[in-house]
């Protein structure tokens, strides 16, 4: 009962606060945020009132199935933005644009961070910690990025880039971290493993495009069977639940780490399904308008889940500033600068940065898995990564709003004036 009691006091709690952001002009997704907050651990929650707030962040964890589920569907809506008739206008921009302002990214963050060791000390600031800082810097969170794009119903060139390039944007991340992680792991233990930094990353993406692929294609063919929309809107919901488990197997073959990605089997599935299915444009919308529920949940318990403990560590507070301003300057040059180098529009170039400064589910999950391979320094990374989600997550969606007001991709609302009903 419990359970179900959170669940609804944390659907009413973003609802209403949707509603108090909406004067400000503030997107919803913030109001989702700062509702969370309120009712987490730090706020609502230190009354200890079990079902009206959550009193720990292990009780945040115990929802993780409902985060994980909503990353799916996150993942599979951005699929869509794979067509290939769309891609034969964009690809090739998406393609440049998101490695380089990726690599970019995580190579200024490293400098800057390698440059505060040496000023601070191996003590305050490991040579591993800034290593793998700049690796996680290159992540960008696709559910903002995302429930922004809708809410405004954005529209436009740079839209059309955003999605794919926050989805590359990912895939290179998941490398990038991979091999940073195996050469601090190195510094930290003296032991160098060619397979962890080359071989378990490349096996990731790999497989997690490859079994993505086969439930998208196995999903476009069963569809088929069903003539009842409601009927095929249940079995997209099945593939995607399969393709959330199914990503969260892992083995060890032979010394190789086979492990999945859900944001590119989901990502994946979503691309397949959206090529090879005739109605999947019809799918999508389905979908779309069921998941709302899920996204709210979902934006909600990441504001229940941030750590305001961090801020009680100065030097934590210190390096994550250093951390936000190299990382917001890194991803605002490398989009500027590859923008131009693919011939984009000059709003594109202006404002596409701007855009993919939003961070959290996917650099977090980077975060767990260095605090669990780096002990002491790990942790050390998992607050300064902390700290950043927090900023970026309260302050990311609305520079996005902005920017994509500014460069005339969403058109300002009118309200419709009220019309008395006339009498017949």
């Amino acid at each position: 009962m419990e359970t179900l009691l959170v669940i609804s006091v944390a659907l009413s709690a973003g609802l209403f606060m949707s509603r108090v952001v909406k004067p400000l002009k503030l997107p919803a997704v913030t109001g989702y945020l700062v509702a969370g907050i309120l009712i987490g651990p730090y706020c609502l929650g230190l009354l200890g009132i079990k079902g009206l707030g959550f009193t720990s962040t292990a009780e945040v964890s115990a929802m993780s199935i409902i985060n994980d589920v909503a990353l799916g569907f996150i993942a599979f809506a951005i699929g869509d933005e794979f067509r290939l008739s769309q891609l034969k206008k964009t690809g090739k921009q998406a393609t440049v644009i998101g490695i380089f302002q990726a690599v970019l990214t995580t190579a200024l963050v490293d400098a800057v961070l390698i440059g505060l060791h040496f000023i601070l000390g191996p003590e305050k600031l490991p040579l591993s910690t800034a290593i793998v800082l700049g690796a996680i810097a290159s992540a960008t969170a696709p559910a903002a990025t995302l429930m922004v794009v809708r809410q405004y119903k954005a529209k436009g060139k740079l839209t059309s880039l955003l999605l794919p390039i926050v989805a590359l944007d990912d895939a290179v991340g998941l490398i990038i971290f991979a091999v940073s992680l195996g050469v601090a792991k190195t510094l930290h233990n003296g032991e160098l493993s060619l397979i962890s930094v080359i071989v378990d990353p490349l096996v990731e993406i790999f497989i997690s495009l490859i079994v993505g692929g086969i439930i998208g294609y196995v999903l476009s063919i069963c569809e088929k069977f069903f003539r009842s929309n409601t009927k095929r809107q249940a079995l997209v919901v099945t593939a995607i639940f399969l393709a959330v488990a199914l990503s969260k197997l892992k083995y060890n073959i032979g010394g190789v780490h086979v492990g999945f990605s859900p944001l590119l089997v989901c990502m994946m599935l979503g691309t397949v399904f959206c090529n090879v299915c005739d109605f999947s444009a019809d799918m999508m919308e389905k979908t779309d308008k069921w998941t709302a529920p899920i996204f709210i949940l979902f934006f909600v318990l990441s504001g229940a889940e941030l750590e305001f403990s961090v801020f009680g560590d100065l030097a934590i507070v210190g390096i994550g500033v250093i951390y936000i301003i190299s990382r917001s300057v890194g991803k605002y040059l490398g989009a500027y600068m590859s923008a131009g180098f693919v011939k984009c529009d000059s709003h594109i170039k202006k404002y596409l940065g701007i855009t993919l400064l939003p961070q959290a589910g996917v650099a977090l999950g980077m975060s767990i898995t260095a605090m669990a391979e780096l002990g002491a320094e790990g942790t050390v990374i998992r607050n300064i990564v902390l700290f950043g989600v927090l900023i970026y997550e309260l302050f990311g969606p609305m520079m996005t709003k902005m920017a994509l007001m500014k460069a005339g991709e969403i058109s300002p609302k009118v309200d419709a004036p009220r019309v008395a009903p006339t009498k017949e």
